[in-house]
């Protein structure tokens, strides 16, 4: 029979007799009320009905001192505990399948000795009760971490009252799950934490937890960074573990604090590290004034070790990552990983006492691959629904990684990759807001250089940039770029060396001054079936401008068909090139060529107001031009051909 400990309680029963508990009655098991006996009246006329008896209890005064002593309980035990004992710095040893739940009271100052199949409630642990012998279970898995009752100073503190800070709350998470705990809560906190010390690695020093947990805060809930003048720090750390979710609360860096004396760039004092860990959800921080990373993932060892253990399907979502010095979230090695519905604000900036450090994105993609080693991989990356304000670079970037998707996000920073393959960039709003971007910035990057070769079979789709000086560039081959509108930008899209491509279907509208549509950098030497059709474009000076292609590479092609092109009575151009078959576009405004080889004009409309039609300067040869319909508004020529051209072919065009 299981029995129920409590301390004395009189209770009044309104009934025939006053009854009360003494000590004897402490383990017995309590039993209904007696009856209550009422009385019927005798008049039958009487319309009184009677009033039934209530019980009723005196209130349990949980601040008073139990009349009981655990030492005395039983085998199969339920001990309710909702008055104070204070057990003296004694030891009790409790028999098995015993449970001690919690009413209001507490325990305090002693050592509790279980035997097996024991329970006992959370809310009675604190700091002055020690735990031994078979680890009971908690009553309930979800432990509410208060840290008035465990010793966690709160406010400023020295480095080592700091210091304590984290071992002993990393000792709480371990005690909690030995309980049973799935969840840990925490609300009301607001603490320092030391963790950078230099005997270990930067990660074990952190505040780790452990698998199959769940660290659940508020918003009254402030983890801070102890400053210190480390290189390499870690709040918190997810490090080789399983099946945790850091849900809510504020982490906050040193990077206001922090001592850069040594010179160092000090880049890598991160808010919150994923190490080799699986099945992780961080979800509602808020990471703010890290000295490095809000959010750091990696790997344990390198992709060639045979210990390598990558992070795996890990999910961000609904956080707020707000001027880290570094950057929002840097991933270096990971898979299967998700950033969605997140807010990103001013990361990589200046602050008044922190310079920001490269490369300053709210997220960067950065597995390390140096001289054809893999020491990193990232890949099978998703980045969806977030919103970006002033990064001091890029909003998103792929530095180096593959199968990457960046989605339906709105930033003001730029998007791209700088070596990446089987990515997509597609349904983004980007809005230039800062005078650098307007003037000198690109919106969306398809490729930074063309001895890259890790760029290939990307797509980049359906984004809107408004307001950059250049909309879209793109470089290396087997890109695909397609359904993108470029608004108000100085340049449309810039081509670099590229090849096996397609830009299509684009629209690139601007009433910027001197604006243009699609041009290819001065530096481009090769472009190479590549085919530029469907295209809409309206600016100001020039729809296409194209120079210094395939002058070493004369067996190369591209192709300009199917575009409709204005430019407010400007004029494209297209010189010293090779390859070019330019067909079947409608456009408003002439063209002009100089030092062009190997090149196709045919089927075009062109309408101009006051320039050439057509104008084959100088210095072309073999140039096939025919069936163009040429409409002219003034008195310019609808075709030229000066004289210094060879083998200049024109024939079955009009002119009116």
């Amino acid at each position: 029979m299981t029995s129920i400990l409590k301390p004395m309680l009189f209770i009044f029963l309104v009934t025939i007799s006053i009854a009360s508990c003494n000590n004897e009655e402490l383990f017995v098991e309590p039993t209904a009320d007696t009856p209550v006996e009422t009385t019927t009246p005798t008049d039958s006329t009487s319309t009184d009905t009677p009033t039934p008896p209530e019980d009723t209890v005196d209130p349990v005064n949980t601040t008073t001192p139990c009349d009981f002593d655990l030492s005395t309980a039983s085998s199969g035990d339920t001990i309710i505990i909702n008055c104070l004992m204070d057990l003296n710095g004694q030891t009790i040893n409790l028999p098995s399948n015993v449970t001690i739940l919690y009413e209001g009271g507490d325990i305090t100052n002693g050592t509790l000795n279980f035997s097996d199949n024991s329970v006992i409630s959370g809310e009675l642990l604190n700091s002055s009760v020690t735990l031994s012998g078979s680890t009971p279970q908690l009553k309930d898995p979800t432990f509410n971490f208060d840290p008035t009752r465990w010793d966690i100073v709160q406010g400023e503190v020295s480095d080592d009252v700091a210091q304590r800070n984290r071992d002993l709350l990393v000792s709480y998470f371990e005690q909690a799950k030995a309980l049973g705990a799935t969840t840990f809560k925490i609300d009301t906190l607001d603490a320092y934490f030391k963790t950078d010390d230099p005997t270990v690695q930067s990660s074990e020093g952190a505040i780790n937890v452990p698998s199959d947990f769940h660290l659940l805060m508020s918003d009254n809930t402030h983890l801070r960074q102890q400053p210190n003048n480390n290189k390499s720090t870690i709040l918190l750390a997810v490090f080789k573990v399983s099946n945790v979710i850091i849900e809510g609360g504020f982490f906050h860096g040193d990077r206001d604090t922090h001592d850069y004396s040594d010179g160092e760039t000090h880049e890598w004092g991160h808010s919150i590290r994923v190490g080799g860990s699986e099945n992780v959800t961080i979800k509602g921080i808020t990471s703010i004034d890290a000295g490095g990373d809000g959010i750091s993932i990696g790997s344990h060892g390198h992709a060639y070790d045979t210990f390598y253990r990558p992070t795996d399907n890990l999910l961000i979502t609904g956080c707020t990552i707000i001027r880290n010095r570094r950057n929002g979230i840097s991933i270096g090695d990971g898979r299967n990983i998700v950033i969605e519905n997140n807010e990103f604000i001013d990361n990589g900036v200046d602050t008044e006492l922190s310079k920001g450090t490269a490369p300053r994105m709210a997220i960067d993609i950065e597995a390390q691959n140096n001289g054809g080693v893999v020491y990193q991989i990232a890949k099978d990356i998703t980045i969806r629904n977030n919103t970006e304000t002033g990064a001091a670079f890029f909003s998103f970037y792929i530095a180096s990684g593959s199968n990457v998707t960046i989605e339906d996000n709105n930033t003001q920073g730029s998007i791209g990759f700088y070596e990446s393959h089987d990515s997509v960039i597609r349904n983004n709003t980007i809005i230039a807001t800062s005078n650098e971007q307007k003037t000198s910035s690109t919106g969306l990057l398809g490729g930074v250089s063309p001895t890259i070769y890790g760029n290939y079979n990307n797509k980049i789709y359906g984004n809107k940039v408004t307001g950059y000086a250049i909309g879209l560039d793109v470089v290396n081959f087997n890109n695909e770029i397609y359904d993108n509108e470029i608004i108000n930008c100085k340049t449309g899209i810039i081509i670099n060396e590229l090849k096996d491509s397609s830009i299509h279907d684009n629209v690139i509208k601007s009433t910027s001054d001197r604006s243009m549509g699609i041009i290819t950098k001065a530096s481009t030497s090769s472009i190479n079936n590549v085919t530029i059709k469907n295209n809409t474009i309206d600016v100001v000076l020039s729809a296409f401008k194209m120079q210094d292609v395939n002058l070493d590479n004369t067996n190369n092609s591209f192709n300009i068909i199917n575009n409709t092109t204005k430019s407010n009575g400007g004029t494209s151009s297209f010189n010293n090139l090779s390859g070019l078959v330019f067909n079947d576009n409608i456009n408003e405004g002439g063209f002009r060529m100089v030092g062009a080889t190997n090149s196709t004009f045919a089927n075009n409309t062109i309408k101009t107001n006051g320039s050439i039609g057509l104008d084959f300067s100088s210095l072309n040869d073999n140039i096939e031009v025919f069936n163009n319909a040429i409409t002219i508004n003034g008195t310019s020529e609808c075709i030229r051909d000066k004289q210094d051209n060879t083998n200049l072919n024109i024939y079955n065009n009009t002119c009116n």
